[in-house]
């Protein structure tokens, strides 16, 4: 399942009703907004591991919609530790070596065609069994819609 992680480490299913209200309170101050996800990047893990990734527009939104998120869970910050903090990412694959890398960088933006959606709520995800086992989705939270504007009847 894509996603785009936002607080990790992931708590285990027993504790999603717990952790639910207080992740619903902090998602209630952030409006929905429109992302675009239009250009690869890629992560360096080593001399010979990357990730590929597509990069999320506007990504100050996405930033705040995970700090937001984080002050109701303060203990699952490892997204924000790495030294240039927090880079909001959908993970799309890996590759061995930085030739491959940039062959298969140019050839997926080469065609790619940008996706365009509104983030009106947060999955919390959980996997069934192993680790390399899919992502299920047990709720989803939603964030605050605007306002509506109230007119004169008609």
């Amino acid at each position: 399942m894509p996603h785009i992680t936002l607080l990790y480490p992931f708590r285990p299913r027993e504790e999603f009703d717990r952790v639910a209200g207080p992740l619903g309170d902090r998602a209630a101050d952030v409006r929905p907004f429109d992302l675009q996800l239009a250009t690869f990047d890629a992560f360096r893990h080593g001399r010979r591991s990357f990730t590929m990734w597509l990069r999320p527009e506007p990504a100050d939104r996405v930033v705040a919609l995970q700090a937001a998120l984080l002050s109701a869970m303060p203990d699952c910050d490892d997204v924000n530790r790495y030294p240039e903090g927090f880079r909001p990412h959908l993970s799309v694959g890996q590759c061995r070596s930085e030739p491959q890398l940039r062959e298969l960088l140019a050839r997926l933006q080469s065609d790619f065609e940008p996706v365009r959606f509104t983030v009106d709520s947060v999955a919390i995800i959980w996997r069934i069994g192993r680790p390399d086992d899919p992502f299920q989705v047990d709720r989803m939270i939603p964030l605050t819609p605007p306002p509506q504007e109230v007119g004169p009847a008609p």
